[in-house]
């Protein structure tokens, strides 16, 4: 009962802390909201500095409530009887290891989408919507959501029953067999998702202006990157956020713009975006990044081996026994906390790949202030924030604050940029 508590105590030790940062966020932003900052003169008046701090606050608020309410179903999931109940109910559906761990997962996963689609209707028909960047149609949603749920069924199913099997067949190496489907299967997942999952939920087709398709290529041509494709996508059709990003395995490389970056940009922003993009695969932060990943998912693979194999665990949450699925979820559960001190580590080495493609940016167009400009217009047509705290900023943006960028890049001189 004691270590119950505990377990207890600290998932909302890390709960009031997150909402504590999220708090200090928000004060800063009404504190320092109303400031234009150095390189926005001119493209950020008062009216759009308050509309993106209403938009900042009013997402805060729904992802409070969010967090509150997820929080509060894992919570009486994990230590009331309706953890040993479903556990117990799943295995009277079938005797077969693999088949109770697959419905296990699947239907806690279902029934966590069902859950979240207030939030979801919430976020797009009124949130997104009230600030002029919906797009979306009930019927779009219902049709997003449904093949959403679907492949996340079928995706989910063939990974963890592959799991499965290695765990029967090996159960005291399963860990690490497991570790390397997973480390293929995600592999495979990023090299097929752009022809077979990305198409199910938007039209993707060559881009329509020939000339920005030869710089483009020009460009990335200077920085020995091959391109396959340069194709734009209808993500007006859900939304008016823009963004662009590249795909693909090896050197050779699919370019995806947003048809709303396209409108937004002029054609040397649009260039020095995709500079950006293509610093990280230059700098091989693609790769190292799934490294780290895989390392990471190695160690923690063999960690869930060791506390399984320990029987300890079922005690931890107040029961004398659970099934190998419920057990992972008590996994999941611990590493919720105990990984939530690590992210400043995580988004700082995220931070330190953004400012080295900036550098490389500016480098290969020869102008910083086309890549500050396009920053500044991204912020101003997304409603960025951009008074963050300090303190928030470090423990969870993954791309330094915009602000900070913008002057660098302003800074910057041509001596400087030699790569």
């Amino acid at each position: 009962m004691a270590t119950t508590s505990l377990l207890i105590a600290l998932y909302l030790a890390r709960f009031a802390a997150a909402c504590l940062l999220r708090y200090l966020n928000l004060r800063h932003l009404r504190r320092h909201g109303a400031t234009v900052p150095d390189g926005f003169a001119g493209a950020i008046d008062a009216e759009a500095l308050a509309k993106s701090a209403s938009y900042t606050i009013a997402q805060s608020r729904l992802a409070l409530i969010d967090s509150v309410y997820d929080s509060a179903l894992l919570l009486i999931f994990m230590f009331t009887p309706l953890l040993p109940l479903y556990d117990s109910w799943i295995a009277s559906l079938t005797d077969s290891f693999v088949l109770q761990g697959v419905l296990f997962m699947l239907i806690l996963t279902l029934a966590q989408e069902i859950l979240d689609i207030p939030f979801s209707l919430y976020s797009t028909f009124r949130l997104e919507r009230r600030y002029g960047f919906n797009t979306t149609t009930a019927g779009l949603w219902i049709s997003d959501f449904f093949k959403s749920a679907l492949i996340s069924a079928v995706v989910t199913g063939i990974a963890i029953s592959a799991a499965l099997l290695l765990v029967r067949h090996s159960p005291q190496l399963w860990w690490l067999w497991v570790w390397a489907f997973f480390a293929l299967f995600s592999i495979t997942m990023i090299y097929i998702s752009p022809y077979l999952i990305e198409p199910l939920f938007s039209k993707f087709e060559p881009l329509g202006d020939p000339e920005l398709e030869e710089e483009i290529r020009g460009m990335l041509q200077k920085a020995d990157l091959r391109v396959k494709d340069v194709q734009q996508m209808d993500a007006s059709r859900r939304s008016l956020h823009s963004n662009a990003y590249f795909t693909g395995i090896g050197r050779v490389k699919r370019i995806v713009l947003y048809d709303t970056l396209l409108k937004q940009m002029e054609r040397p922003e649009v260039l020095a975006i995709l500079a950006h993009e293509a610093g990280h695969w230059k700098k091989g932060h693609i790769w190292k990044r799934l490294v780290l990943m895989e390392a990471a998912a190695l160690a923690l693979f063999f960690l869930v081996h060791q506390l399984i194999a320990w029987g300890g665990l079922p005690p931890l949450f107040g029961l004398p026994k659970a099934s190998f699925p419920a057990q992972i979820l008590m996994v999941s559960f611990i590493f919720s906390i105990v990984s939530f001190p690590l992210t400043p580590i995580g988004s700082w080495l995220s931070r330190r790949n953004e400012w080295e493609a900036d550098r490389f940016a500016a480098a290969l167009c020869r102008t910083p202030e086309a890549l500050a400009a396009a920053l500044v217009k991204l912020s101003r047509e997304n409603l960025a924030n951009l008074h963050p705290h300090p303190f928030y900023a470090a423990f969870y943006y993954s791309h330094p604050p915009v602000v900070d960028r913008v002057a660098v890049l302003l800074s910057m001189r041509m001596e400087d940029l030699s790569e």
